[in-house]
């Protein structure tokens, strides 16, 4: 089976699976891990084996907007502010990006890396990254302007871990996390959006996944990452205690999905039935921090990508001709996310000098709680981009430190 080793001397962790029948495949040295295959017989002597200090399977992952700028407040941050996330790098850990876009023109994607095949240019055999990377940075050109993106003016850097089914593995999520604490002053990368989520069956404390996260964190780099799609059972009973990893982390930004509805109007809105609910399993943190929209969120299409060619009913046309349908409207906690990952990006071009426990801090704050929902439901409540903005950009704004270090662990 293929597990993810975590030792202080690598060398010795190779050595113990060659002894033990298995082979090692790659490591990952950012966090002290080794990436190999055992025999299944042999995970507990592995765990044993002197200077191995955890072994964790490596689980698979996968992935889990005219109207939603309207209702998060983004559209007037843009018009009334003045701020779209220029200058402000953010890292997509995804199925990929298409090659070619209107919306992402020019010079949107200023970096792509694929961990899956290592292909040199973009591509997206599934089409969720480039479905993020729309609801993230898009420009709204196919449709005038209506279907623009949170942080329009933001660049990406697009590190695929997906496949063509939309499935991975942690390490792959790792290594690219790694990658992007590597790559952050070349880029500037201030958030990493991961709406990619794994099955939490071990604590936060010792899974690589939510370990990358931290270390991502320590180097001032926001990780905002989806709740998950666990919040009923298959009979539609509400169910608590399905929050994805790494969403269970403490240290990262975890977001849930609300339903709007429709409108415009915020006062409709309500917690999707899907989205996750916490508390997270195993170590029962409080979770989500809060919820955006991801419910029929309209981003853009690849029309190669499984999910465009399954889903014929929910492409949208654009406002210019074209050869195909330019937009997809896709549902879940991983269209919200990278509303919450641009909202971040506009708040760091308002203030550069943010750190991730601030901005955690200032969302939370500024999210409006939606009547009839519980924190574990809702965490704070509703995002509100314009309110998160502005309180970022004014002088000398202080909301407290006791409510910054009640989000952190």
């Amino acid at each position: 089976m293929a597990v993810v080793i975590q030792s202080a001397d690598l060398e010795a962790a190779e050595a113990a699976v060659t002894a033990l029948g298995g082979q090692a495949a790659r490591r990952l040295p950012h966090v002290g891990a080794l990436v190999a295959r055992l025999p299944r017989g042999r995970v507990d002597a592995a765990r044993a084996a002197p200077g191995i200090e955890s072994v964790s399977p490596d689980r698979r992952i996968s992935g889990t907007l005219d109207l939603t700028s309207a209702v998060v407040g983004a559209a007037s941050v843009h018009e009334d502010l003045g701020f779209d996330g220029t200058g402000v790098g953010i890292a997509i850990v995804d199925s990929g990006v298409t090659r070619s876009h209107s919306d992402l023109e020019p010079n949107r994607v200023v970096h792509f890396v694929d961990f899956i095949r290592m292909q040199p240019l973009p591509y997206d055999g599934y089409g969720h990254g480039t479905h993020v990377a729309g609801i993230i940075a898009g420009s709204g050109y196919e449709s005038g302007g209506a279907r623009r993106g949170i942080a329009p003016g933001a660049h990406l850097i697009v590190l695929k871990t997906l496949d063509e089914r939309g499935h991975g593995y942690i390490s792959d999520a790792v290594a690219a996390i790694d990658y992007a604490i590597g790559q952050q002053a070349a880029f500037n990368i201030r958030v990493i959006n991961l709406s990619v989520a794994a099955g939490v069956y071990e604590s936060y404390t010792t899974d690589p996944l939510a370990l990358a996260a931290a270390r991502a964190v320590d180097a001032g780099i926001l990780v905002v990452t989806a709740a998950g799609n666990l919040g009923r059972t298959a009979e539609g009973a509400v169910q608590h205690g399905g929050i994805t990893a790494p969403g269970n982390a403490p240290w990262v930004l975890t977001v849930g999905a609300a339903m709007h509805r429709g409108t415009r109007d915020r006062a409709d809105d309500v917690v999707a039935p899907f989205s996750s609910r916490g508390p997270s399993s195993i170590d029962a943190v409080a979770k989500p921090d809060l919820v955006a929209p991801g419910t029929d969120v309209t981003s853009l299409a690849d029309p190669g990508s499984m999910l465009f060619l399954a889903r014929p009913g929910a492409r949208v046309w654009g406002t210019i001709p074209a050869e195909h349908e330019p937009y997809l409207s896709l549902s879940g906690t991983s269209m919200a996310a990278p509303v919450v990952a641009g909202a971040a990006a506009v708040m760091l071009q308002a203030n550069p000098s943010l750190a991730p426990a601030r901005i955690k801090t200032i969302l939370r704050h500024t999210a409006e709680p939606l009547e009839g929902f519980g924190a574990l439901a809702q965490g704070a409540g509703l995002v509100d981009v314009r309110a998160a903005v502005a309180l970022a950009a004014a002088p000398g704004a202080d909301i407290g430190e006791g409510l910054a270090g009640a989000t952190l662990p």
